[in-house]
């Protein structure tokens, strides 16, 4: 079997934010036909890694190398679309070979060529799949229920631009697809659909994803990023969890060994002092070695998600033949349901069928057209929304914790301060006078997590909780 070549070479990559390191000397390949996937912990670097391996922002030291004649593709998490722009218009901007014989044949016609001038172009149309490039277009806008393609960009809503940028970039169709959240904002349908488009596609992968089935399914090797370095795992996600959990226990047993062996040198080094005089500087080096491996500390999953909910009444919430409907389009009619303690209920359905409107009549942000919604007296509603938190861009972090609460009571009486809550939902110390704004996507999701729990609430909703949250967050909120 013929040796596959290496697609893209990054060496000895190091990015610092201020006084915040985020990783260090990395080095790594892919080669051609590998689906691989970076995972790590919101707030490690995994969307600035992106950046600069595609040139949209510099790294401290190191370099980037794609192999001659790729051609590359990035779905960004910070969309640049124009927004006067149309749907479809959006589509044909860019360097891709079919726009680029598409303008050239325009161009041809324009100018009035003939002869062996507007043949070049013409054939460089069907060299390029430029005749049925709107068509294509038009399959995968339909795929992901983009219909109007007339329609500004600006119009658009966040998650409608996001996969009109999906569709950019997948109808390039490059040699080499860099994918920042690729599933954010699509329901069931797109993302199976999405998973079988990729399979279809030759094109090699480089992916941030938060969606533990689509790591499943769609990869076969994980890059996790961690403590400034990276760990590599050849196989999909069940694998990295084996692998990931096998690595972490031999990384304890070497800690453990080295804790004992510290604590026999640690009795030889304080022998009399005449005995000192004798000791070898060789011995003294080791057991330097020795107590800096010891005293490594192994990041655990130190998340703890503790909430003491208030009360909660026999009378929960109850939805009595609701409807709900957008300009004459019906959501849903008649629907009742009574919720009930320790119910955890899944809403699914396509995008535009009225999921996020009936979570707004649940939590009494909106009426609906005919029926009722009650709530009892006891309910607190914990509302993780799509959009985030409202809290102040300008604020620090420990300043949007203590917004809520300066501290908070746990079972047995005990308590926990603003600063300690911050340090369980992995915001450690250096960070907790660092501005809002200066955070990453994810952590700022964490952020506004930590805040709703603060409230003891004993109704949580959930909107859309796998956009951003990391998957180590995720596999904690579910548990």
């Amino acid at each position: 079997m013929a040796e596959r070549r290496n697609m893209l070479s990054v060496e000895g990559l190091t990015k610092t934010y201020g006084e915040r390191q985020l990783f260090h000397d990395l080095t790594f390949g892919v080669q051609e036909g590998q689906r691989v996937a970076l995972v790590a912990r919101n707030g490690s670097g995994k969307s600035t890694l992106l950046q600069i391996i595609c040139g949209h922002e510099p790294a401290d030291s190191g370099r980037v190398v794609f192999s001659s004649g790729i051609r590359y593709g990035h779905l960004r998490q910070e969309l640049e679309l124009n927004p006067e722009a149309s749907v479809l218009d959006t589509l044909y901007i860019g360097d891709s070979p079919p726009v680029l014989a598409m303008r050239e044949y325009e161009a041809a016609l324009h100018d009035g060529l003939e002869g062996e001038d507007l043949q070049k172009a013409y054939d460089a149309m069907d060299a390029h799949g430029g005749w049925n490039f709107e068509a294509r277009a038009k399959e995968i806008l339909g795929k992901l229920k983009l219909t109007n393609l007339n329609q500004r960009i600006g119009s658009l809503s966040g998650g409608e631009k996001r996969r009109v940028a999906l569709a950019q970039v997948l109808l390039e169709e490059p040699d080499f697809l860099v994918l920042d959240e690729p599933t954010n904002h699509l329901d069931l349908d797109m993302i199976s659909w999405l998973e079988a488009r990729l399979a279809s596609m030759k094109t090699t992968l480089l992916m941030v994803t938060h969606d533990r089935y689509f790591l499943e399914n769609v990869c076969d090797r994980i890059l996790e990023l961690e403590d400034l370095t990276l760990h590599s795992y050849r196989g999909n996600f069940r694998y990295f969890l084996e692998k990931r959990a096998e690595r972490r226990a031999n990384a304890q047993a070497v800690q453990d060994r080295a804790q004992s062996h510290m604590k026999r040198e640690l009795e030889w080094v304080r022998a009399t002092p005449s005995a000192r005089t004798t000791k070898s500087k060789s011995r003294l080096d080791r057991f330097r070695d020795i107590k800096a491996e010891a005293a490594k500390r192994l990041r655990e999953d130190p998340l703890h998600i503790t909430v003491v909910p208030e009360r909660l009444g026999n009378k929960i919430v109850e939805l009595h033949k609701i409807k709900r409907a957008y300009d004459n389009r019906v959501l849903f009619e008649g629907f009742t349901h009574h919720f009930k303690k320790g119910e955890r209920i899944g809403l699914v359905g396509k995008n535009g069928s009225g999921k996020s409107t009936l979570l707004q009549l649940i939590l009494g942000q909106a009426e609906p057209d005919a029926g009722k919604t009650v709530v009892g007296e006891t309910v607190v509603f914990g509302h993780y929304a799509q959009e985030g938190g409202s809290f102040n861009e300008d604020w620090k972090v420990i300043d949007a914790v203590r917004d809520i609460a300066e501290w908070i009571p746990l079972k047995g009486g005990s308590k926990l301060t603003a600063a300690q809550l911050l340090e369980r939902f992995l915001f450690p110390h250096t960070m907790h006078h660092q501005f809002v704004h200066l955070l990453s996507g994810g952590e700022k999701k964490r952020l506004h997590l930590l805040r709703i729990l603060m409230r003891n609430p004993n109704f949580l909703v959930l909107d859309e909780p796998t956009n951003d949250l990391d998957i180590f967050t995720l596999a904690v909120l579910e548990e």
